[in-house]
């Protein structure tokens, strides 16, 4: 039993660790500034509000989301004519393979829409276009504009937070177009800021865009909403592809199971034997016990016992107790399997003695008429002794 001092010390710990979790769930979570550009995130960074907007910004096309490497959607070949893949992330990296097939994507006449502060450097070689990124001055703020008459504002928009300035550093003039550029207050040339550029490749167009933030919840909520439209409005296509593999905030699977749980067939084969082991571990523990001890039962050890004393009288030679002993247990044995009363040694006792027991009643009597000569005698010999276990043991009870 606890004393009592113990046991407000177990009641002022249970206290104060039920005020630590119900301050921990009380209290509000920190917002998440990381990059996410995920369509299902509803973080700062994250393209939640964009998605719900893309079937209003998009009235006449068909939006579909692709989980799949650009790689493998593309080489599939189910993907539409006329038809726009877009990409927005902080960072979008094509390998060889991938930059391969977009151009092929492209060239047949479709679109690829990338917002990215960097260009994979794989399109610097193909298509001559380079980007710069200006880490000096941190969450420079940017007034991005159009080139277009139709889309200038009187207000500007304005990015800041969790922004760097990346722009267009090297374009082909001749198959490029500029789009967008950021406003500077020096003598510089719009033209050396350029952030949204058309490059046609083949019979379709790239279109590169250096400030993904603009299509984040926060930047959208913030009042740019009108700049993020801007720009998807140069997109027109029958069906609109939206990338969901090359995201900053996609979950990783890092288990060394990935492979097996990227394929829906091994999936299923891994869940089916987790399942089985779990129901054979279940049924095997509970059909089977510990196996029960052999219990060996107790001896019986009268007759034994029975030997040694008599040995040990007969050591001593005390013949009369041992036949006194003998005719006692000869007597309660009549007594106890025929129901017979022993007190009186009569005639009529004998011969219920042979009639129960089997007996011829010469051998009774002999046997009998033994033992009352034996209990008149005061003193025995060894041959009294023998000759009396010899007809008891011949006589059948």
């Amino acid at each position: 039993m606890l004393d009592k001092r113990s046991k407000r010390v177990l009641w002022i710990f249970g206290i104060a660790l039920l005020g630590i979790v119900i301050t921990e769930l009380v209290r509000p979570k920190p917002i998440d500034w990381s990059a996410s550009y995920v369509a299902a995130d509803k973080i700062p960074f994250g393209t939640f509000v964009l998605f719900e907007e893309a079937a209003n910004l998009f009235k006449n096309s068909e939006i579909k989301k692709v989980e799949k490497d650009p790689y493998v959607f593309l080489t599939d070949g189910n993907y539409a004519e006329n038809s726009a893949y877009i990409f927005v992330n902080d960072d979008v990296y094509f390998d060889e393979r991938q930059t391969d097939e977009i151009l092929n994507y492209v060239e047949n006449g479709n679109i690829v829409f990338i917002s990215s502060r960097t260009i994979s450097h794989i399109f610097r070689d193909s298509l001559h276009i380079d980007t710069s990124i200006n880490y000096n001055i941190l969450e420079e703020e940017l007034q991005p504009k159009f080139f277009s008459p139709s889309l200038k504002e009187d207000v500007p928009h304005s990015f800041k937070k969790e922004v760097n300035k990346a722009y267009f550093v090297e374009i082909d003039t001749l198959k490029t177009t500029a789009l967008g550029y950021y406003e500077t207050d020096s003598a510089e040339s719009e033209f050396d800021h350029l952030n949204f550029v058309k490059v046609n490749f083949g019979k379709g167009q790239f279109l590169f865009h250096t400030l993904p933030e603009a299509f984040s919840n926060y930047y959208l909520l913030k009042g740019n909403a009108q700049y993020a439209a801007n720009v998807l409005s140069y997109i027109a296509a029958d069906k609109i592809y939206w990338d969901e593999h090359i995201k900053s905030g996609r979950k990783v699977v890092t288990s060394p199971m990935r492979f097996v749980l990227d394929q829906t067939p091994l999936t299923w084969a891994y869940y089916m034997l987790v399942a089985g082991l779990l129901i054979f571990v279940l049924f095997k523990a509970k059909r089977e016990q510990r196996i029960i001890e052999v219990i060996e039962p107790l001896e019986n050890t009268s007759v034994e016992f029975t030997k040694t004393i008599g040995d040990l009288y007969f050591q001593h030679k005390d013949y009369s107790n041992i036949i006194a002993k003998k005719i006692t247990y000869f007597f309660e044995s009549l007594r106890t399997k025929y129901y017979l009363n022993t007190n009186e040694i009569t005639e009529d006792f004998i011969q219920k003695v042979a009639l129960k027991s089997g007996n011829s009643l010469e051998d009774t009597k002999k046997l009998i008429y033994l033992i009352n000569h034996l209990k008149e005698k005061s003193v025995h010999s060894e041959a009294d002794l023998l000759q009396l276990n010899k007809q008891i043991e011949a006589f059948r009870l």
